[in-house]
């Protein structure tokens, strides 16, 4: 399996909501860097903790958080970047609504390593606060 097709079908299955189908395109060891200052930035090891941080995420925007592609994806050996768009809305009505990127690295058919890039970090970071 190419490494596009791996981050493709991640993306249909997360674009689903089919969260096994898309967390089964994890290594078991995968790495997950979430950028920025608040209190879901840091590295993440596994789809535990990774599935963790977006349940945290969808429970803190009542379950509006959404992210989609948002451009062609581009592959360069092994690494696939991808356009997205993300927003989610809080109770307080704070809202965020940016773009990024999301690059992949992909080994032997599976998600190895995610760096997350934001549009603007800064109002990313308010948005979600400390820890």
């Amino acid at each position: 399996m190419t490494a596009l097709t791996t981050v493709v079908n991640y993306l249909t299955a997360l674009d689903k909501g089919d969260m096994p189908t898309a967390f089964s395109a994890f290594a078991e060891d995968v790495k997950w860097h979430q950028p920025g200052n608040n209190k879901f930035s840091g590295l993440k090891i596994g789809a535990g903790q990774i599935g963790e941080m977006i349940g945290q995420m969808m429970a803190d925007t009542q379950g509006s958080f959404t992210l989609a592609p948002n451009g062609n994806l581009m592959v360069n050996g092994n690494l696939v970047a991808c356009p997205v768009r993300f927003s989610g809305k809080k109770a307080d009505g704070s809202q965020m609504d940016m773009t990024g990127i999301d690059l992949f690295e992909v080994v032997d058919g599976k998600i190895q390593t995610v760096w997350l890039f934001s549009d603007d970090q800064t109002a990313e970071d308010a948005f979600w606060g400390k820890a």
